[in-house]
């Protein structure tokens, strides 16, 4: 008697459509309040949504984003391979760095910053223990409220960026160091052209959460009035005492902001993924639209194609 293909009966989750169904309600009855709602006043959100000051704020949020996260990933990597280092000296300032720009809140790097000059008036480069003067400026008119807070974004950044960095760098197997040693290549390149390149696939997902986060955290630089798109909106509501649809605008733009950070962090991920668990697999959304064949591994066969 011939062997009949077995036909395979998906189970069931009935608990699983009800939780779904019972969340999608939850979100139309939140949606639908929130709509209806005349406090929220949606007219001052509409006047205000694509207002001049609203994308001067803009302007300032993401150049100071794109500069913080530069200046903190390029430090961060420095301090990495300092704590990396067999340098006692090295090890320690590394150390001390991570320590102190970790352990203080960031409102607290921000306003010290910002604040600068009641610490010291004047900025002076030259020798120690001299009269020798290299440069010299007033802090107030050196440290602007946009140049504090890149300061404060940037060095706390590193200070994060350093942690991710080492851990990706420490997940590279030595031994492929030790083989571009010795086919010639000098530890600096070896860093740049080995270890870091395959480093990437542990950097790039929290690193991206971090320029995600680094772009809400400018939000804090407001206390210090650097002109971000929350300092304008406070300028605002402290006039027309609409905060909560001023707010209401400065959330829309930061979830659009975002949203749209969050597709290149997607395509890196899938990108330094390949070859992995992480960057084969296909998510609940494609295999609810039935693209699911589109995310499978390759060389992996469904049970059609295995009874043929």
């Amino acid at each position: 008697m011939p062997d009949l293909p077995l036909e395979i009966v998906p189970v069931r989750n009935y608990g699983r459509w009800a939780a779904a169904a019972a969340s999608v309600a939850a979100l139309v009855g939140v949606i639908g309040s929130l709509a209806k709602n005349d406090n929220l006043r949606w007219d001052v959100v509409g006047d205000y949504l694509f207002a001049d000051l609203v994308f001067d704020g803009l302007a300032t949020t993401l150049w100071l984003t794109a500069a913080a996260m530069l200046l903190g990933l390029g430090l961060g990597t420095l301090v990495a391979v300092m704590r990396l280092s067999s340098s006692p000296v090295l090890y320690g300032l590394a150390n001390l760095f991570v320590w102190v720009f970790r352990g203080t809140p960031l409102l607290v790097q921000i306003i010290f910053w910002g604040y600068a000059a009641a610490l010291y008036s004047q900025v002076k480069i030259g020798i120690p223990l001299t009269e020798v003067t290299f440069f010299q400026a007033d802090t107030n008119s050196l440290l602007t409220p946009a140049v504090a807070a890149l300061l404060a974004l940037g060095l706390n950044e590193a200070a994060y960026a350093s942690e991710i960095v080492r851990a990706g760098i420490q997940s590279v197997d030595p031994g492929q160091a030790e083989a571009a040693h010795s086919l010639g290549m000098r530890p600096a390149l070896t860093m740049r052209r080995i270890v870091l390149p395959q480093a990437m696939r542990v950097i790039i997902p929290p690193m991206g959460n971090e320029t995600i986060n680094m772009l809400k955290m400018t939000a804090l630089v407001s206390v210090i009035s650097a002109n971000d798109l929350m300092s304008n909106i406070q300028a605002v509501y402290a006039q027309n005492y609409q905060v909560i649809p001023m707010l209401v605008v400065a959330s829309l733009w930061y979830l659009g902001l975002v949203t749209l950070l969050g597709i290149p962090q997607a395509w890196l991920e899938r990108r330094y993924g390949r070859g992995t668990v992480r960057g084969s697999g296909a998510s609940p959304l494609r295999r609810l639209l039935g693209t699911a064949g589109a995310g499978r591994a390759p060389g992996r066969k469904n049970d059609k194609e295995r009874n043929r």
